[in-house]
């Protein structure tokens, strides 16, 4: 594994995880009263004039940079799996911002997923792979990952709260790990023929799309529930799509054989933590929701109760 590769993806990992935070944070400013793409459309023109949440978008264009670096030098296999420290950024950033501190099973669950994947990718250890896909993987790719996430976003209009949450986080993680995949390509086509050649061709702009698709997905699980609940498939989710697209699109293989024992641990690992997160709260909600998300006073809550009545 390159050094350059692992301390870029560190700091790509650093930068989304305070983004994410400080977006959440700007979420949490809003009331998520109402429902349809009027109402969505209404609190995302509200939220972008808060400072914590462009704070945040710049955040996540750096990150998107670093990340970009990383790919340059590594395999997709290894450079968003490594992203998923984000989760350990997120606890330290987290508790800062909201000025929160996670209780003792939150912490145990989120070691547990970092230990998890850590084992998992330690025993993988993924070959680097090419730099460029082949054009017919990218229509068999593209059209199984549209499926995906069309469908899981259907599933998530059928829930509310935390399940919402975590759908919509793991519809972003299939599109963020696809627009991943679509900027190593496009770094490896970079490589190989300059700007000039690239800007020619269809990876960028597609790059561009996905990403955007992304970006609101990731809003949608912002708003939709806490970020206990949106983070870990958002960026579990993302690790593990990319390992697949890794090996499909540019054969990024896995080590098998005696390594199976520890991976199996690892994804165990990863699974325990899921469960134990998905039930690890604070105080009624997470650890970085508001008053009024974990129903207690606050306008919100008090035409909450009244509704009920």
């Amino acid at each position: 594994m390159s050094a350059l590769t692992i301390v870029l993806a560190l700091c790509a990992a650093l930068s989304n995880a305070s983004a994410s935070v400080l977006q959440r944070r700007a979420a949490t400013d809003e009331s998520t009263s109402g429902s349809g793409a009027r109402q969505a459309l209404r609190w995302l023109v509200r939220v972008l004039r808060r400072p914590y949440w462009l704070a945040g978008a710049g955040l996540l264009g750096l990150s998107t940079l670093l990340q970009a670096a990383a790919l340059a030098v590594g395999s997709l296999s290894l450079v968003q799996p490594l992203l998923a420290s984000e989760l350990l950024f997120t606890l330290a950033v987290g508790s800062v911002v909201f000025r929160r501190l996670p209780d003792r099973r939150t912490w145990l669950a989120f070691a547990a997923l970092a230990v998890g994947l850590s084992l998992f990718l330690g025993a993988a250890s993924p070959s680097k792979g090419q730099t460029t896909a082949e054009p017919h993987l990218w229509l068999l790719v593209g059209a199984v990952v549209l499926g995906v996430v069309a469908a899981v976003v259907t599933a998530s209009r059928l829930v509310r709260g935390a399940a919402r949450a975590a759908l919509l986080g793991l519809a972003s993680a299939v599109s963020f790990a696809a627009t991943a995949a679509l900027l190593k390509e496009v770094m490896g086509r970079l490589g190989q023929g300059g700007v000039g050649a690239v800007l020619t061709q269809w990876p960028p702009y597609a790059t561009l799309v996905v990403g955007g698709l992304s970006f609101l997905l990731l809003q949608s699980a912002f708003r939709a529930g806490s970020l206990t609940a949106s983070q870990p498939a958002l960026t579990l989710g993302d690790a593990l799509t990319s390992v697949a697209l890794g090996w499909v699109l540019f054969q990024e293989y896995i080590g098998l054989g005696v390594r199976v024992v520890p991976e199996a641990i690892g994804v165990a690992l990863i699974g325990a933590g899921s469960v134990g997160l998905a039930r690890a709260t604070a105080t009624d909600g997470g650890w970085d929701t508001t008053p009024d998300e974990r129903g207690g006073p606050g306008p919100d809550a008090a035409r909450s109760a009244s509704q009920r009545s």
